[in-house]
């Protein structure tokens, strides 16, 4: 992949986010011998698409045209991406995105970090962080969808599935 990224890495895979508000927040600070490292959320830094699937492909997620994930960031009302930092190298370490009506409702989607990084809680403070700006957004009504074998988190971080008996429902293309 690193092949590919180098061969492409321009402008045009690079996606900047649309949010007019810019944010980007220091989580946590490591290391007093070592380079410092850093754990940032951000909303306005752009996000290079190879990066992205490279952390995608990380957790075992299956590929999808880049031309589709770039148009779902760019349609998306919000894009939050997590990183290390270790002296002046920075790496994507997490990602995650929201869609919505811009008044009332907001369903995150594509929650991911990378398999080195779970475990540590960044999974939640990046969940955290993603409802805490789209609280600031005056959004109440915060929607996600999940895989079976992480229906546990987001209930640790107060999801809950059928609130009060609603019922998602689906259509498919045959």
């Amino acid at each position: 992949m690193a092949f590919w990224k180098g061969l492409f890495n321009n402008s045009s895979n690079a996606i900047a986010p649309s949010s007019t508000s810019s944010k980007e927040e220091v989580l946590l600070k490591k290391g007093e011998t070592q380079p410092e490292t850093k754990i940032l959320f951000s909303t306005t830094r752009s996000i290079d698409l190879y990066e992205l699937e490279e952390l995608c492909d990380a957790v075992g997620w299956s590929r999808r045209p880049l031309r589709k994930v770039r148009k779902a960031m760019q349609h998306s009302f919000l894009v939050v991406s997590m990183w290390e930092e270790k002296g002046a190298s920075r790496r994507l370490i997490g990602f995650a995105r929201a869609t919505s009506d811009h008044a009332f409702n907001a369903t995150i989607w594509d929650v991911v970090v990378h398999p080195r990084s779970q475990g540590k809680g960044l999974g939640k403070a990046l969940i955290n962080y993603l409802i805490k700006c789209l609280r600031q957004e005056d959004i109440s009504n915060i929607t996600l969808f999940a895989d079976a074998e992480v229906v546990q988190f987001y209930n640790r971080l107060g999801f809950v599935p059928d609130p009060e008996g609603i019922k998602g429902m689906f259509w498919y293309p045959d």
